[in-house]
């Protein structure tokens, strides 16, 4: 009798892990974070010139963001909400960090920031303007992302990158 009740039981059981909430994305540092958040690409349209590159440690070799090359208007928008937790120059080129909350930090570069500390934004409130300087090739900017201070893909909060579209050749 009771083998009957656990079998009848079973099924149940199933049902109810299929409609679980979705769990959230693994991210390099081995933490979580949800995808669910309403993140966009900081310049649009653009072109992938640089992916993230975990380092081997954490004060190894790396690439700690996503080279962005846009083919816009150079505006630089908060790829979430926030607030600007910095803005300012670093080593000679502007920077700007927004905080998103979390434990969420970007930080996008070179740009001229057109905002102060303090400041909310909304997602695609524009930041500021592309600048020159730092690693990136000319015109390009640096889009990066920390979750607790340890650097992630920014392509995990936006998805991936976006699907390419081929064009007629001749």
């Amino acid at each position: 009798m009771a083998l009957s009740v656990l079998l009848a039981a079973a099924p149940a059981a199933a049902q109810a892990a299929a409609v679980r909430e979705p769990e959230p994305a693994p991210v390099a540092d081995g933490g979580m974070v949800s995808v669910a958040r309403d993140w966009t690409w900081p310049v649009h349209p653009f072109r992938l010139v640089h992916p993230f590159v975990a380092p081997p440690h954490e004060f190894g070799p790396g690439h700690r963001g996503i080279d962005l090359l846009p083919s816009g208007d150079g505006v630089v928008r908060a790829p979430a909400p926030g607030v600007v937790a910095f803005s300012g120059q670093v080593a000679g080129r502007g920077v700007i960090t927004v905080d998103h909350g979390d434990g969420l930090v970007s930080t996008i570069e070179p740009v001229d920031p057109g905002l102060a500390v303090g400041t909310p934004v909304e997602r695609s409130t524009p930041l500021g303007t592309i600048s020159a300087g730092g690693h990136a090739e000319p015109g390009a900017v640096h889009f990066g992302v920390r979750l607790d201070g340890a650097y992630i893909n920014p392509l995990v909060l936006l998805g991936g990158v976006p699907r390419a579209v081929l064009l007629p050749c001749c």
